[in-house]
């Protein structure tokens, strides 16, 4: 039974692996390899002729290529990641919060119209994104939050916000008001409780709110294309931009871009990843 288990483990992950495989092996072709009708699973290498013989060394032009600007550009791949990475862990970081305050009034307190209220905050996913765009571009021009780093963060979270909400209140529903009210009998104040006694024990499902909301943020198009084509561009509107070139698509320069595009999200994963398990279980276990 365990050699049937490992077997299908490892199968899935064979099959999971195969997008992030083929990424790399064609971040390693060259540009007549990554186009070639009949598709070469193994890049070719290169060949260096030296006074001491000849070596064979892998092909790292698309990585170079990263750091060059494309033509109609303004900057090289790596400014935009960084404008992905502000951009993400800012409005991240801001929904986690935000979203934890919130769902935690919901939890401990009668609010009127609470079930209403919560209903409402689920209602903001129920309309596709892009069918705001025009309100939303419109009041952005008025506010000039436009091409800005605060403006993609305001509205993703915004988006972000009923997903935390809804994803923290059940965390915070399974944590025991007792604990709260043993802190508060010996003297805390309701800030001291939710800060010392309530958010230590949420942290597995901050955890998974913060792994959502990111990926949310960090793949985010449409809104990211819209509001900015000059300082704010994330990295998905940069591969859009590669479109026009002149000479093709580099897809070596696209896989080598893309692997380091999804490297924060793997490693940031792995990082919460105890917080992660423990937050897709709790709650399943009662004790």
């Amino acid at each position: 039974m365990k050699a049937l288990r490992i077997a299908f483990v490892g199968s899935y992950f064979c099959a999971a692996m195969l997008p992030l495989i083929w990424l790399l092996l064609t971040s390693f072709k060259t540009r007549d390899d990554s186009i070639a009708v009949h598709p070469k699973f193994a890049p070719t290498w290169a060949e260096e002729v030296a006074d001491d013989g000849i070596y064979f060394h892998a092909n790292l032009d698309g990585y170079r290529q990263l750091a060059a600007v494309y033509a109609g550009g303004e900057h090289a791949f790596f400014h935009y990641l960084g404008n992905s990475l502000v951009i993400g862990l800012l409005s991240t970081l801001c929904s986690v919060l935000i979203g934890t305050c919130a769902a935690y009034g919901f939890s401990r307190f009668a609010i009127p119209g609470g079930r209403d209220w919560l209903f409402f905050i689920l209602s903001t996913r129920f309309l596709p994104p892009l069918a705001v765009v025009v309100p939303v571009l419109m009041m952005y021009r008025e506010f000039d939050l436009q091409n800005s780093h605060l403006g993609l963060v305001l509205l993703y979270t915004a988006f972000n916000m009923s997903l935390a909400v809804w994803l923290m209140k059940g965390f915070i529903d399974e944590i025991p008001t007792a604990y709260e009210e043993a802190a508060l009998v010996a003297g805390y104040t309701r800030f001291q409780a939710f800060r010392l006694v309530v958010l230590p024990r949420a942290v597995p499902g901050m955890a998974v709110t913060a792994v959502f909301c990111l990926i949310s943020a960090w793949n985010e198009y449409g809104f990211a294309m819209t509001l900015n084509n000059q300082k704010a561009v994330t990295v998905p509107v940069y591969f859009a931009g590669l479109q026009g070139n002149v000479s093709g698509l580099p897809w070596a320069q696209i896989s080598a871009g893309m692997l380091i595009f999804v490297a924060p999200i793997i490693v940031f994963t792995i990082l919460v990843r105890k917080h992660l398990l423990r937050g897709v279980t709790f709650g399943t276990i009662k004790r």
